[in-house]
């Protein structure tokens, strides 16, 4: 997504994993293999650094799937995505939802 040159500065500032502290709230995470975008390993690292930093968290690694998915349907999203309903369950067993 920054291209091939992009100033350290930058590529720094966007990483999250370089950002995450014990302040960091609790995180759903979710990507696919197919992702040409954003690699998957991205999610990796930023799953490690929130374990390193006692943060909890929710990953899922999907095959199927591009970038900027969202439902991957126009309402009355009756085909959503699986990433729905497990951020879901993942919302209320955090207590963010009912």
């Amino acid at each position: 997504m920054l291209g091939s040159n992009a100033p350290p500065e930058l590529v720094e500032e966007l990483s999250n994993e370089l950002h995450v502290t014990t302040n960091t709230p609790p995180c759903f995470i979710w990507t696919t293999f197919e992702d040409k975008t954003v690699p998957m390993e991205n999610s990796l690292m930023f799953a490690t650094a929130l374990r390193k930093n006692h943060v909890p968290f929710d990953l899922h690694i999907y095959e199927k799937g591009g970038h900027g998915m969202g439902l991957k349907d126009k309402p009355p999203f009756t085909h959503p995505h699986p990433w729905a309903g497990d951020c879901v369950f993942w919302l209320k067993q955090q207590n963010f939802a009912q």
